[in-house]
């Protein structure tokens, strides 16, 4: 295994033992705690060595960081090798998902080693073409799967959503799987596979999501009210990183002063958790609007494409839960928290699309967590699908994890109709 600044001793026994000790150390901090909330002595700590110990295998914590991306990068490569033996599509797929569950039990277990998620990929690999060219191949990788499904082409801009679709909500696993005991796993990956393979749909479903009210109003040319602020450092985060959402950025991404800036907010931190609280609002607003519609399946579609809508409005994007990295611990279990009170209400109503009959039967916790997922990995859907727009996205997100991710494609085939 390679990656990040190694100085010193070669590739003895000994040596590899210890590296891979700090790099196990490190990946369980990074997905506790965030990177940017972990130093290397933190990390020193974890496997009792000293700081300087730790730096004997990697200089800085981004060469770290970036050596722990490798290993997720390489478990990927893994898992996708299983699955690209499988038969069709689907069995690919399924592949793929059980793969991954079975990887956390292992590492639940003790039996793996722990891996990071890629939340951090597009500002770790800045000037690191090893990493992130393997990265970019495991997604071209994940999107062969797709193939082959469809009697119409999916167009390149289907692909590549319903790739980002799959490879995200399979990671996304980590955010809720610690609800289960390790013997659950194979059955919650079973019915996650399900889901993603026949959508939500009871007999007879038909793509149609009914309107919602705006769920925010339009921005005023050169605004800078607080939410102006909350706006900017939203787009800012989920398009650079957590890491880069400095005051000097957001405040020129308005074209105002520092001093304006402080003028609204306190700190950076205080700003972070204020963009949570904007986005929580919004979906707060779409559920209850929602609730108009008498089917659990119309409420459903209605809120959560609206949600997605939004990602890509002058008013949007939704704050991605990757954000909380920025945060210190007490604030970040907040966040979570409440992200998880959220889903809850899709669970709800999930379940009563059940009983209604307007949603076939699944597991309420487990799709509501997938919606959830959906809807986060929307906000960066112009970074892997630059066709994206408004008018689009929803059939390019929304519908795949609703009809099914090997669902006909929206457009026909038709290239010149992906726009909208």
């Amino acid at each position: 295994m390679t990656g990040g600044s190694v100085a010193g001793e070669g590739p003895t026994r000994r040596f590899m033992r210890k590296r891979e000790a700090v790099l196990d150390a490190a990946a369980l901090l990074f997905n506790q705690r965030g990177i940017r909330n972990v130093t290397l002595a933190d990390v020193a700590r974890r496997v009792g060595l000293s700081t300087s110990s730790v730096t004997y295998y990697y200089k800085r914590k981004d060469d770290l960081a970036l050596a722990c991306m490798g290993r997720s990068v390489e478990v990927f490569e893994e898992l996708l090798a299983v699955a690209e033996q499988a038969g069709g599509p689907e069995q690919k797929i399924t592949s793929f998902v059980t793969g991954f569950f079975q990887r956390l039990a292992g590492i639940a277990r003790g039996e793996r080693p722990d891996f990071v998620t890629f939340s951090d990929v597009s500002t770790l690999v800045d000037g690191r073409t090893d990493v992130g060219d393997r990265h970019t191949q495991a997604f071209r990788r994940v999107r062969d799967l797709l193939d082959g499904a469809c009697p119409a082409p999916l167009t390149h801009a289907e692909r590549n959503a319903r790739a980002h679709l799959l490879f995200t909500l399979t990671q996304w696993t980590r955010y809720w799987i610690d609800r289960h005991e390790v013997t659950g796993y194979p059955r919650a990956a079973r019915r996650a596979a399900d889901i993603l393979l026949r959508g939500l749909g009871g007999a007879g479903a038909a793509w149609d999501p009914p309107p919602v009210a705006a769920l925010a109003a339009a921005p005023a040319p050169d605004d800078v009210s607080p939410d102006a602020f909350l706006r900017a450092a939203t787009r800012l985060i989920n398009e650079e990183g957590a890491r880069f959402a400095t005051v000097e950025r957001i405040s020129s991404e308005l074209k105002v002063t520092r001093g304006s800036f402080y003028h609204h907010n306190d700190n950076i931190d205080d700003l972070v958790v204020a963009c949570f609280e904007r986005s929580f609002d919004v979906i707060r607003r779409a559920q209850q609007l929602a609730e108009v519609y008498p089917a659990g399946w119309e409420k459903l579609a209605a809120a959560t494409a609206a949600l997605v809508r939004f990602q890509l409005s002058a008013d949007g994007p939704l704050l991605r839960m990757t954000a909380r990295s920025r945060l210190p611990a007490p604030a970040a279990d907040h966040i979570w928290r409440t992200m998880h009170q959220l889903s809850e209400h899709f669970a709800g109503v999930i379940a009563d699309g059940v009983i209604d009959g307007s949603i076939r039967p699944v597991d309420p916790a487990i799709a509501a967590q997938m919606v959830s997922g959906m809807i986060n990995a929307s906000a960066s859907a112009r970074r892997w699908v630059p066709e994206a727009s408004p008018a689009n996205v929803v059939d390019l997100y929304a519908r795949p994890l609703f009809m099914g991710i090997l669902c006909p494609s929206a457009f026909g085939g038709h290239e010149g109709a992906r726009r909208g």
